[in-house]
């Protein structure tokens, strides 16, 4: 199984036009605000830290710089090679491992799991992103990765965001800047409720071991100054006990 052509290509066409400067594409907030703030959750249910761990959905790299700093080995994946071609530019020392990969081919999936062992993932708005049919088996390709010992980091998008995104895409003043890119190339997110995420990796055979909400930031801010944040949900997920809420 792979995704559509008109599926990547809406991806390509993105990432072609996207600048280099960073903060220009809507999610793309630092890391303090982003990934950082995601380890305090993820850090202490990682069981192997020395595992691989595997940036899904890396796009231009920032988070993946960033989480290499705190991890042995990163591998920024994702399903756009223009996406990837702005990591490595990004990344000029060459540093940073980035790859294209279809998430949810499965024998892609399964070859990188063969080359890595067991890894940890960080994913970070990608299953909100994925048309309907797509999301089980990006939840598997996950199960795929992680295997026995890896565990997962995984922050999506809650219901609440779907209707602040409307209505800020519908407003007397048009969309944000940087949210016009996004649905001139038909990537607008697509609404998945808050409990499909835990249904998907249950169905591909994970635990929910952690879960909670925080405000996911995005690069655009409000006309008082403020940033702009969506309602969003994370959770942990891999094969092993034990379960705290956050």
């Amino acid at each position: 199984m792979s995704v559509t052509s008109q599926y990547k290509d809406a991806w390509e066409g993105f990432w072609s036009e996207a600048p280099d400067v960073p903060g220009e594409v809507f999610w793309d907030a630092e890391p303090a605000v982003t990934a950082g703030a995601h380890l305090a959750l993820f850090e202490p249910h990682v069981a192997d830290p020395a595992l691989t761990l595997v940036d899904l959905g890396c796009g231009n790299g920032t988070q993946t710089r960033f989480l290499a700093g705190r991890f042995h080995q990163v591998l920024g994946v994702d399903l756009s090679a223009a996406a990837v071609e702005h990591a490595r530019r990004q990344d000029p020392s060459g540093e940073q491992r980035f790859r294209e990969l279809d998430a949810v081919d499965g024998d892609a999936v399964a070859q990188l799991h063969a080359e890595l062992g067991d890894a940890n993932v960080y994913m970070r708005g990608v299953l909100h992103q994925c048309v309907e049919k797509d999301r089980q088996a990006l939840a598997d390709t996950i199960a795929t990765l992680v295997g026995e010992r890896g565990r997962a980091f995984v922050v999506e998008l809650g219901e609440a965001a779907g209707a602040r995104l409307a209505a800020l895409a519908q407003g007397e003043a048009g969309p944000p800047a940087k949210l016009l890119p996004v649905l001139r190339h038909g990537i607008a997110p697509g609404a998945v409720a808050d409990a499909e995420a835990s249904r998907l990796f249950a169905a591909a055979g994970l635990d929910v071991i952690a879960e909670g909400e925080l405000p996911l930031a995005t690069t655009e801010y409000a006309s008082d100054g403020s940033r702009l944040e969506l309602p969003s949900r994370w959770l942990v997920v891999g094969r092993g006990s034990g379960r705290d809420d956050g």
